[in-house]
């Protein structure tokens, strides 16, 4: 996928050798020794998700780097996150003065002590976290709440575990009051020693978040499909899809490494909190949008800052359809019945994709519809398989 080829580049860019073969990566790693190669600044394409772990990676580099992207890109808030590094001795500077890419990362990552807030992307968290074992003194980082997506932290630390990395983590509670309820509020803690990563082959698990696509389509369309390389044991949040599909009425079968789906087609409304899955926000949405009876969304305020106000062009978009709804700012509700028509990904791949669900039962064209590349390239092929055809029109 686009984040993926983004991802090498920059690796490769800081000294990374990777040779890519038909179907693995083989990664010769810098033994933390990294040195930006590039003249010119780094070019991430999309990937928020590459910007914001290379953020602080980066700052692991013996001279200056430079990371930026395409106009989406140099949207996404990173001020959170370059706060957070000065404490650590890392100097950034957004070059256009607005806390967004382009970013400059100077070289030295001291360490110490530093905190962040929880609530508008894990991908800070994950981004200090990964980069800390690495730094002179390691990393005390303090989660402040809410701690929104934190499956996708633990995913981080398993990961890190893997190759060689050992973490410390807990919790207390603050008995000052953190808000205006002026209730005691939980402070996650992570302590990262300065220590080696040790390499080792690594077997990529499926992506719960893009399989998503694929039994949704069987949960509106009616009918079986087994979609293989998904991990019971997976500590991925998106893994909640398959609850929210049966409490929408389809039969799940979890294996050790698949998922079977059964479906008749006729959905019923639910209320669900996706506070751990705001990818899944729009394909929740788009099958809510044909179930029957009104569906309650809430816990995804954090969802206002991905590739786009995901809460905002989702309603959008589905008022363009005829769909009644009520947005808020942590969600939205979603009463079922929606009608042909055409509609703008806003070159947000998540929301091409489940919008195309749509044309299970409407006519529906989505311009900008091609960006699925960025997570999911093969989708148009994946949805063929199970007998869903979509055309890209020049």
């Amino acid at each position: 996928s686009e984040d993926t080829l983004a991802t090498i580049r920059v690796c490769e860019a800081l000294g990374a050798k990777i040779k890519r073969n038909d179907d693995y990566l083989e990664v010769v790693g810098t033994g933390g020794k990294l040195h930006n190669s590039c003249e010119n600044p780094i070019d991430l394409a999309n990937s928020g998700t590459t910007l914001r772990l290379m953020t602080s990676v980066a700052a692991l580099s013996d001279n200056e780097v430079i990371l930026t992207g395409d106009e989406s890109l140099q949207t996404r808030p990173m001020g959170l996150l370059m706060n957070a590094l000065w404490p650590l001795g890392i100097e950034t500077e957004s070059l256009k003065d607005n806390e967004k890419a382009p970013i400059l990362i100077k070289p030295g990552y001291v360490g110490g002590e530093t905190n962040i807030y929880g609530n508008v992307s894990s991908q800070f968290i994950s981004s200090i976290l990964i980069s800390s074992p690495l730094s002179e003194k390691g990393v005390t980082l303090y989660v402040l709440p809410e701690f929104k997506s934190k499956p996708y932290v633990n995913m981080t630390l398993d990961i890190m575990r893997k190759f060689g990395v050992k973490t410390l983590s807990g919790y207390y509670l603050k008995h000052e009051s953190c808000d205006k309820s002026h209730q005691s509020c939980r402070i996650d803690e992570f302590k990262v020693k300065k220590q080696d990563y040790v390499a080792c082959d690594y077997t990529v698990e499926g992506d719960y978040s893009s399989a998503s696509y694929l039994l949704a389509l069987i949960a509106i369309n009616g009918g079986k499909a087994k979609i293989k390389n998904l991990f019971r044991d997976s500590k991925q949040g998106d893994k909640v899809i398959l609850d929210i599909l049966q409490k929408m009425g389809a039969t799940i079968i979890r294996g050790e490494d698949f998922v079977e789906i059964a479906s008749s087609g006729n959905l019923k409304a639910i209320d669900v909190d996706l506070s751990n899955a705001p990818d899944l926000l729009i394909t929740v949405a788009v099958l809510a949008a044909m179930a029957e009876g009104t569906t309650n969304i809430t816990g995804v305020a954090h969802a206002r800052v991905k590739e786009t106000d995901r809460i905002d062009t989702t309603c959008r978009e589905l008022e363009k359809l005829g769909c009644e709804l009520v947005e808020r700012e942590d969600g939205m509700s979603i009463t079922g019945g929606v009608s042909s028509g055409v509609v703008d990904s806003h070159g947000d791949h998540r929301l091409a994709m489940a919008f195309s669900l749509i044309g299970l039962r409407h006519d529906i064209e989505i311009t900008n519809g091609e960006v699925f590349d960025v997570s999911f390239p093969n989708f148009i092929e994946s949805m063929a398989e199970l007998g869903f055809e979509l055309e890209l029109v020049e």
